[in-house]
């Protein structure tokens, strides 16, 4: 039901879900990306989710993403990460309307619709890209550190930005202060730890949990369910 494969776009994963019946709903689960979509037949950006965000499908269809990698959702879009945290936005709303309609005609004529997704970020990419290297080097920075493990206060030393101006840059370049892409990133590794075939205790250990029940809490906060069903299959990517 749900593929993906790496994007021509550094760092970007393209992915495609469905068709199923109309009606049904699953579980998206934060990952600090924001997405460019074809759903419902429509143009939409998915911002940053604080929490798994459960996403019904009205038509059924086959659902078209690109997944931008962390921080450069709001190069693409036009808009700091914070105005669309926890939303589900028609491109419309942010883009000139007659821009929008010519650009969705292209996506649904094209023979490849993933494709035709990637040009759109890639163009938007290309035309902003000489003002944003500065934004990019520091946003690539926090990722790696937080991704690592590294606490709040020493990626925000290692960046050279205090902690309160280190929340700003995450709130405008993630949706979120640094300690909740944190939280994302750490669920997400876990996640990945443990549909290989960790054991949950070792799992929770290796992606920085203090045990196997804080992974559970968190767990819960952020994804909703338990890491069982999430193993089993209870969300879907994207």
């Amino acid at each position: 039901m749900y593929e993906e494969r790496a994007s021509r776009l550094p760092g970007a994963v393209a992915w495609t879900r469905g068709p199923v019946p109309a009606g049904t709903t699953g579980r998206v689960l934060p990952d600090g990306c924001m997405d460019l979509l074809l759903w419902n037949g429509e143009l939409v950006v998915a911002g940053p989710d604080t929490r798994a965000y459960l996403a019904t499908e009205r038509l059924g269809g086959r659902v078209y993403g690109l997944r931008l990698p962390p921080g450069t959702g709001p190069r693409v879009f036009g808009a700091p990460a914070w105005e669309l945290r926890d939303q589900r936005v028609p491109l419309a709303e942010l883009w000139p309307g007659r821009q929008v309609r010519e650009l969705h005609e292209r996506v649904v004529q094209a023979r490849d619709p993933l494709a035709a997704l990637e040009s759109v970020a890639a163009g938007r990419l290309t035309a902003v890209r000489s003002a944003a290297l500065p934004e990019d080097a520091v946003a690539a920075l926090v990722v790696a550190e937080l991704r690592d493990g590294a606490r709040v206060a020493e990626v925000a030393g290692r960046v050279g930005l205090s902690e309160r101006q280190l929340h700003r840059r995450c709130r405008d370049a993630f949706g979120y202060g640094a300690k909740t892409l944190g939280r994302v990133l750490r669920m997400q590794r876990a996640l990945r730890l443990a549909a290989g075939g960790t054991p949950f205790a070792e799992t929770a250990l290796r992606a920085g949990y203090a045990d196997q029940a804080h992974l559970a809490r968190e767990d819960r906060a952020l994804a909703g369910v338990p890491m069982t069903e999430l193993v089993r299959g209870g969300g879907w990517g994207g």
